[in-house]
């Protein structure tokens, strides 16, 4: 879940916007097709009682090479008696906002969306699998999303924009498996696992199809992992993504 490498800009840097836009020269590209992972965000709840089966489907694919799982925790089943002690009303509107470009009916739970462009039901092992690989054989030519050496920015290369514009956002999670012993609701007296929780979904700026360099947030701890995503305002897709190089990794 790594980046594929990172890359040194070329560049006069100026800063704008707050300080979190720094106008940047374009990174240079290789040939070759860049590796694309493909970006599985799973919408599960502790007090979901078919949620635990979708975490543990969703975490054999986090395993696989070029996959980025990022679990995100929502409130909305609080009602039954336990609190999720990871999610946030962001989260769930995040969700909403899938429901909404995927043109559901209603938000389901758990969902999984991948690239943003297609869901499933995390429950369902075969059919998460498929989608996985569909989106792996529609790889295309994204705009690169590099790291700067010293961790502290991303650059975003040029590319067409969709139609409606595209924004620039940090997710910051806590790598690898959580669990939690759940004390209420349906799952009362289950221990629950998740992996790669997400803490903040964290918006950088808008991307217009110029190279550009953001700067990533600076108070993450020093055991979490920052996965940047390009995603479509409109109608939501990812465009590419890339996850922050691990310190002292190349």
């Amino acid at each position: 879940m790594m980046a594929r490498g990172l890359f040194r800009y070329g560049m006069t840097a100026a800063a704008a916007g707050m300080g979190l836009l720094v106008a940047a020269a374009a990174p240079s590209r290789e040939r070759d097709a860049p590796v694309q992972p493909v970006v599985v965000e799973l919408f599960t709840a502790q007090g979901c009682a078919g949620c635990p089966d979708a975490n543990r489907t969703v975490e054999t694919v986090a395993e696989n090479p070029g996959v980025i799982v990022l679990t995100y925790g929502v409130d909305y089943w609080d009602y039954l008696g336990w609190s999720d002690t990871f999610a946030r009303p962001e989260f769930a509107e995040r969700q909403r906002a899938y429901r909404q470009a995927l043109k559901l009916r209603n938000v389901s739970t758990p969902q999984v969306v991948i690239d943003g462009r297609r869901h499933v039901s995390g429950a369902r092992p075969p059919e998460l699998k498929a989608a996985v690989e569909a989106e792996a054989r529609d790889r295309g030519w994204p705009p690169e999303i590099e790291f700067r050496e010293t961790g502290d920015r991303v650059g975003v290369g040029s590319g067409r924009p969709p139609e409606g514009g595209a924004e620039v956002v940090a997710v910051v999670y806590q790598p690898g498996q959580q669990t939690v012993e759940v004390k209420g609701g349906d799952n009362r007296g289950r221990a629950v696992t998740h992996v790669n929780v997400v803490r903040e979904v964290r918006r950088l700026g808008d991307w217009n199809g110029r190279p550009v360099l953001f700067l990533l947030p600076q108070d993450t701890g020093i055991d979490e992992g920052v996965v940047v995503l390009l995603q479509a305002k409109d109608d939501r897709r990812i465009l590419s993504s890339a996850a922050r190089p691990e310190p002292g990794r190349d």
